[in-house]
């Protein structure tokens, strides 16, 4: 049977927590942030987590995590 990849780009965005649930930066934090109100802002600091049915996915790229 051969090697199982990591998919790099999905490794690079998103992780596993320690109970299996992945778990992404929210989109729009490289720049421009400033004309951002406080609360995008402080809702922009926050991860998301991911759904179930996604999780799966990204399970599978994701082997060696």
């Amino acid at each position: 049977m051969p090697k199982l990849k990591t998919n790099k780009s999905a490794a690079k965005r998103i992780r596993i927590t320690k109970n299996g649930k992945a778990v992404k930066i929210t989109a729009g934090q490289g720049h421009f942030n400033s004309r951002e109100s406080g609360k995008t802002k402080m809702n922009k600091r926050r991860d998301v987590s991911l759904s179930k049915s996604a999780t799966k996915v990204i399970k599978k790229q994701l082997p060696h995590k």
